[in-house]
C-alpha cells in the first residue's frame, strides 16, 4: 500500500527526577548529601533509509516517544540518559509542524537525520544543591519534559523523470518497457492509482529513475481527478515527459489534452511548470504512414523537444532513453557545479 502522507505526534522522553539522600555509613556520623542527578531523556530523530518507501509505518501508529530518562539514585549515583528513538523515513519526506504550518525538515537526501523533539533535561540530585551555608539540602530537582510536537508528513518521490499525461496515454506500459517496474496495465481510465518507480538501465552502467504519475485531468489543482494528490511527486522530477496519445480512445484532441495538462502544471506550482520537459507521442504503431504524428507535432510548441515512440513494440524507445540521460546527466553536472 502507498501511503504519502501521515499525521503524528512526537514527544522526547521526559528527564529523570534528581535523587534526595543522605550518605549513611557506620562511624560517618553527618554524612551529607549524596542524591546523583536524573538522566536526560532521549530525543526524537528522523533518518532517511533508502530502503523504505511510504509512510506505512505511520499509518497505525499515530504516537511515537523516546524513553524517558532514569531518576537520579543515592551514593551519588547518575541516573541513565534515555536511548534516543530514530524513525526511518523514505528519502523525500517533508515534515511539517502541524500547528505553526511550519516546514521543519527536507529529508531529500541518503543518510540525512534531523532532531525533531529534545528531550528533558534530568533533575538535579541534593548533592548539586550542598553549599557552605546550606548542609543539608532537603530537595532535589524534578526532572524537565521532553518537548512534544504535532507532526505532518508528506512524501515527494524523488525521481530523475517523471511521466505525466492524460490517464490511458500509455504511461505504465512506457516505464514496463524501459525498466522493471510492473504498474497495472488495462483498457480504461485510471489504472495507476499510486505512483511507481522505475529503474531504467542503460549501457556502460548508466541508469536513472523513472516515475510514473497517476493520470491527470483538467481541474486536478483544484482536486479532481487523482491529480491534487500526486502533483507533488513531480516538483522533484528534473525532467518532465509529457505523454500524448496520438488516437485516444476518446478521440479527444491530443494538443487540447497537452494545454490542459500544461494548465493544471502551471496553476500547481510555478516552478513545476518552468522544468525541462520532452514531447513524447505514443501509439505511432497505429498510424504507418506517419501522417497523424506529423499534423500534430506541427501544433505543438516549436521549443519543445518531441519524440514519437511505439511503448507496445518498443519503437523509438532507445532513443528516447537516450536523450533522457543526457538530460539528467547534464543537470546533475550543472548541481554539482553549483
Amino acid at each position: 500500500m502507498f501511503i504519502d502522507q501521515a499525521k503524528i505526534t512526537v514527544k522526547g522522553g521526559d528527564g529523570g527526577h534528581g535523587c534526595m539522600s543522605f550518605r549513611r555509613e557506620k562511624f560517618i556520623p553527618k554524612g551529607g548529601p549524596d542524591g546523583g542527578d536524573g538522566g536526560r531523556g532521549g530525543n526524537v530523530y528522523f533518518k532517511v533509509d533508502p530502503a523504505v518507501d511510504t509512510l506505512l509505518d505511520f499509518s497505525g501508529r499515530h504516537h511515537w516517544q523516546a524513553p524517558n530518562g532514569k531518576p537520579g539514585e543515592g551514593k551519588n549515583k547518575y541516573g541513565a540518559d534515555g536511548q534516543d528513538l530514530v524513525i526511518p523515513v523514505p528519502p523525500g519526506t517533508l515534515i511539517y509542524d502541524e500547528e505553526l504550518d511550519l516546514l521543519l525538515a527536507d529529508l531529500n537526501h541518503e543518510d540525512m537525520q534531523v532532531c525533531i523533539a529534545r528531550g528533558g533535561r534530568g533533575g538535579k540530585g541534593n548533592k548539586a544543591f550542598a553549599t557552605p551555608v546550606r548542609q543539608a539540602p532537603r530537595f532535589a530537582q524534578k526532572g524537565k519534559p521532553g518537548q512534544m510536537r504535532t507532526l505532518r508528513l508528506e512524501l515527494k518521490l524523488i525521481a530523475d523523470v517523471g511521466l505525466v499525461g492524460m490517464p490511458n496515454a500509455g504511461k505504465s506500459t512506457l516505464i514496463s518497457r524501459c525498466s522493471q517496474a510492473r504498474p497495472k496495465i488495462a483498457d480504461y481510465p485510471f489504472t495507476t492509482l499510486t505512483p511507481v518507480l522505475g529503474i531504467v538501465e542503460l549501457s556502460d552502467f548508466r541508469r536513472f529513475v523513472m516515475a510514473d504519475i497517476p493520470g491527470l485531468i483538467e481541474g486536478a489543482h483544484e482536486g479532481a481527478g487523482l491529480g491534487h494528490d500526486f502533483l507533488r511527486h513531480i516538483e522533484r522530477t528534473r525532467i518532465i515527459v509529457h505523454l500524448l496519445n496520438i488516437l485516444p480512445a476518446d478521440q479527444a484532441d491530443p494538443v487540447e489534452q497537452y494545454h490542459a495538462i500544461r494548465n493544471e502544471l502551471k496553476l500547481h506550482s510555478r516552478v513545476l511548470a518552468e522544468k525541462h520537459e520532452i514531447i513524447v507521442l505514443n501509439k505511432i504503431d497505429l498510424d504507418s504512414d506517419g501522417t497523424i504524428t506529423g499534423a500534430i507535432k506541427k501544433r505543438l510548441p516549436k521549443d519543445k523537444t518531441i519524440l514519437a515512440v511505439s511503448a507496445v513494440t518498443g519503437k523509438g524507445l532507445p532513443e528516447l532513453n537516450e536523450k533522457l540521460w543526457t538530460l539528467v546527466k547534464g543537470q546533475s553536472d550543472e548541481s554539482d557545479r553549483g
